[in-house]
């Protein structure tokens, strides 16, 4: 059992029953302490804790303050340039704030951390109600079914989830493989986990048996094993590969059928990693393998699937793309809308894509429903999430012409019945409630890039702001090797995306924003913080709040030891101290190799948290901060903003629909889809396992 992974995970944790009698006191004072953090215990929980002993409490109580501490942002020491924000900056004159400014800038020029030297007053006890975060009474079984879950995903998982499944493959080693499910349904998923038994010297030939269906699979293992980028989208850099796990991989991709095509399609990497494998070392033993790397090494000519098709594509050939398209499901159903845009009989390319329904990935049908849900109402932009482990949006002009209702509702229609049809075989939901608040929250497709975080969603998810009217962004870094500037920004804009201000490093306050001052090097850490107070910026029209963090030095944040944000609403902002562990809404880690971090949106019209969760992978100017970065962070918000993705609480009146009944009483309910209760948006692990 790892309590760290299932408290950050579930809320819970796990203990056996002890056979002590704790005096009450050892329980009282941490549920008085894990009260500051905001959490308190299930009566439950709070009575396992108190059958332990002394010293079996005290190492529970240390990993578990360790651990909410890390969640929350409260294991760093929290020392703004203005000790005594946010009044201290409103009170301050303009000349004032240049002046300290100037100072502190003139130590980076002649090599001295130069601040200012303010005393910090005493500051009234926080005044704000606080939600407590109740942490349950878990079980064993509930704990392993995570591992399970996370490898029965039908969408890519992120860092955090694949450092999860190590550490269950670390500790169980061989039990493990009892735990992982009979089928994996993603490919990245199936190469991580094979690769994490070759790196432990698991014995693994059975799963690459059962799970290796192509050459593509062999070289994502490639890519996970020299920790590269499973999702192919970058290159990697391959380590060498023991005697014994070449031999694996090149008998895998001897009886596998046709390898050479699909070799091809990364005919460079392939490359490199035949450097690795020595292919031609197995020449008698492995023919059809050597051929292929034959093709490959010497450019020989060899036609593929994909040429073919772009051929008729390109040749105006419909029945040849469409038969072509039709004996690969997932490729007609991602091609469908421009193949319709092609044709003079679309109705012909909608009974074959009905053909194909039943053997399309749920995601893809759910995407491909959303798409022509959202056909007839064009949007200004159309935005995409390319795939990586680094989170990226590219938005283009809507350009797509009309096409006739009709074929949106077919095509609808088949979608639907085909997820009705697949989700029957699911066992039953009983009596269903679904909260209409869950139309807000997106499906997680893909994870491989999401930022951990004290409370994990799906990319585009909106979520009500709690009641304050002021939110709080905040920063906490350390230097890397060299002195390392993070600038903390709000980018204010109006309904149509217009600028209306930035609070940054050069603006301290305007509008109803306020930042609590620069601070341009973390040799033993630093923090920054940015006021907004709703009420003063919706009478300036602002409605848009974009929170950024630059990299003004320009090293990556994956590079920095110790770096992470977070978000804070109070309703009285003087009280409390400037850091409140226990109002945090969410605080998340910049750990991607990127140098500008988008991490969320705040619709002050409607009270709503927009996750984005994006990065700029490079300066767009040689001086990276917001405003030199104000037409690419326009466009995303735009984007982000205007943008439609399947949400969960379609995809569960599906399920409701296909394998329940639904009900408008959630007491009587047996199934609850909802924020904060039964299955949450939360819930990751479990909505890309069960209801993918």
């Amino acid at each position: 059992m790892n309590n760290s992974i299932y408290v950050r995970r579930k809320n819970k944790i796990y203990l056996e029953k002890g056979e002590n009698d704790l005096p009450e006191e050892y329980l009282f004072n941490t549920l008085g302490n894990i009260e500051t953090l905001g959490f308190t215990f299930s009566q439950e929980l709070a009575q396992r804790v108190a059958t332990l002993s002394i010293e079996q409490f005290n190492a529970f109580y240390k990993t578990l303050i360790r651990d909410l501490k890390s969640a929350l942002g409260a294991n760093a020491q929290y020392k703004p340039m203005y000790p005594n924000f946010p009044e201290q900056v409103k009170k301050a004159s303009d000349d004032e704030l240049y002046a300290n400014a100037y100072w502190h800038y003139l130590g980076d020029w002649i090599g001295a951390r130069i601040m200012p030297k303010f005393k910090k007053k005493r500051r009234e006890p926080l005044k704000d109600k606080i939600s407590l975060r109740v942490i349950d009474l878990g079980s064993k079984e509930d704990f392993n079914a995570i591992f399970t879950r996370l490898l029965s995903a039908k969408t890519s998982i992120s860092q955090e989830d694949k450092s999860d499944i190590d550490w269950f493959i670390k500790a169980y080693r061989d039990r493990a493989l009892d735990l992982a499910p009979k089928d994996i349904p993603l490919k990245e998923n199936a190469a991580y986990f094979i690769a994490r038994l070759l790196n432990n010297n698991i014995e693994a030939k059975e799963q690459i048996d059962a799970h290796i269906k192509t050459a593509t699979d062999i070289l994502r293992v490639a890519c996970a094993i020299s920790e590269g980028d499973l999702s192919l989208a970058r290159n990697t850099k391959f380590k060498n590969i023991s005697n014994k796990n070449r031999r694996l991989f090149l008998a895998a991709l001897e009886r596998i059928g046709a390898i050479t095509e699909d070799m091809l399609r990364y005919k460079n990497r392939w490359k490199r990693l035949g450097e690795k494998l020595h292919p031609f070392e197995y020449k008698k033993h492995f023919p059809k393998t050597y051929e292929a790397f034959d093709i490959i090494r010497n450019d020989k000519p060899f036609e593929t699937f994909n040429s073919k098709v772009e051929k008729a594509l390109i040749n105006k050939d419909i029945k040849t793309a469409t038969d072509l398209l039709k004996t690969r499901p997932g490729e007609l159903a991602r091609r469908l809308d421009h193949l319709i845009r092609l044709s003079n009989n679309s109705f012909t390319i909608i009974a074959e894509f009905e053909k194909a329904a039943l053997h399309i990935s749920t995601p893809v049908l759910l995407q491909v429903r959303t798409h022509f849900m959202a056909r007839g109402y064009p949007k200004e932009l159309r935005v995409f999430f390319p795939k990586g482990d680094i989170a990226k949006v590219k938005a283009i002009d809507n350009e797509l012409p009309p096409i006739a209702e009709k074929i949106h509702c077919d095509i609808i229609s088949i979608c639907e019945k085909a997820l009705i049809d697949r989700f029957e075989k699911y066992k039953p939901l009983g009596k269903v409630f679904i909260d209409e608040k869950l139309k807000n929250y997106t499906v997680p497709f893909s994870q491989r890039s999401a930022s951990k975080a004290l409370k994990t969603i799906s990319r585009g998810s909106r979520i009500s702001l709690p009641n304050g009217d002021t939110i709080r962004f905040f920063i906490y870094w350390r230097d890397g090797k060299d002195r390392t500037d993070l600038d903390l920004s709000a980018l204010a804009l109006d309904d149509q995306s217009g600028y209306k201000m930035t609070i940054a490093y050069y603006n301290l306050k305007q509008f109803g924003g306020y930042h609590s001052g620069d601070i341009t090097s973390a040799p033993n850490g630093a923090s920054e913080f940015i006021d907004i107070e709703i009420s003063k910026c919706l009478k300036k029209d602002i409605r848009y709040i974009v929170m950024i963090v630059n990299s003004f030095t320009a090293q990556p944040f994956c590079d920095l030891p110790f770096c992470f944000a977070g978000l804070m609403t109070r309703e009285f902002p003087n009280s409390g101290e400037i850091y409140e562990p226990n109002s945090v809404e969410n605080k998340f880690d910049l750990t991607a190799n990127t140098r500008v971090a988008i991490p969320m949106i705040i619709d002050l019209q409607e009270r709503e948290i927009i996750w984005t969760d994006l990065g700029l992978n490079r300066n767009p100017s040689a001086n990276n901060n917001v405003h030199n970065n104000l037409s690419s962070i326009t466009i995303i918000n735009k984007a982000m903003t205007d943008l439609i993705k399947p949400n969960l609480y379609d995809l569960f009146c599906l399920h409701a629909c296909a394998r329940g009944k639904t009900t408008q009483n959630i007491d009587e309910a047996d199934t609850i889809f909802a924020p904060s209760r039964g299955i949450k948006p939360t819930d990751i692990d479990i909505l890309i396992s069960d209801f993918l």
